[in-house]
């Protein structure tokens, strides 16, 4: 039966083209997979809330991307906001109940932790662990072409949706449609017959009239 690993947030690849504030070795394949929330404990730890319930992608690497958070009111002290580091080099990492607490080489004490309260995170896509058979990251699924056995076209993935049990394809003939318009196709074997990421097409055992 098919598994979406949900390791990453929808659509959050943002290349780095036309953005100077970003180091030279900022991954193309970036994808944004959690926040920091807060400094934890006294000597520079992080608190990073991940955007999955199994937050391996965080895990995979030493290499974290930061960028400012974009939500207002999120206000640093200008030497602060100078010195916000891209990257940051992690030296430990490790799960505490529904978060992940970090070490970094360029966060030295917990001043410096405290003013990367709500950073965004991103990993190169490269660097995630490789899903089981039958997995498939949602980043991954964004986009595809999905078609029915009859080879009728259906539209495209535009999202996802937890319920749970399973995760629900959310597939719109445009992008931007709006949601009443969409098709949510459950991502269960009973209905999805093939994923062919090489392809980029999903078949699925649906009706236009569905």
């Amino acid at each position: 039966m098919p598994v979406v690993s949900a390791a990453a947030r929808e659509s959050v690849n943002e290349p780095a083209s036309g953005q100077s504030d970003l180091p030279a070795d900022w991954p193309p394949d970036a994808i944004e997979v959690g926040c920091i929330v807060d400094a934890w404990g006294l000597k520079g730890w992080i608190k990073v809330k991940p955007f999955a319930a199994d937050p391996q992608a965080l895990f995979a690497t030493r290499r974290w991307y930061l960028k400012p958070s974009e939500r207002a009111g999120v206000a640093r002290p200008a030497t602060v906001a100078r010195d916000f580091p891209a990257l940051l080099k992690i030296t430990q990492a490790k799960e505490h109940g529904d978060v992940v607490v970090a070490l970094a080489q360029e966060v030295p004490d917990r001043t410096a932790a405290e003013a990367l309260r709500g950073a965004r995170v991103f990993v190169g896509r490269s660097s995630f662990p490789t899903a089981g058979p039958d997995e498939f990251y949602w980043v991954d699924l964004i986009g595809l072409t999905v078609v029915n056995r009859e080879g009728e076209p259906l539209g495209s993935v535009v999202g996802l949706l937890d319920t749970g049990p399973h995760s629900v394809l959310r597939v719109a003939l445009v992008p931007g449609a709006p949601e009443e318009a969409e098709r949510l196709i459950p991502f269960v074997a009973a209905y999805v017959d093939d994923v062919s990421l090489a392809q980029r097409r999903i078949t699925v055992d649906w009706g236009l009239d569905y």
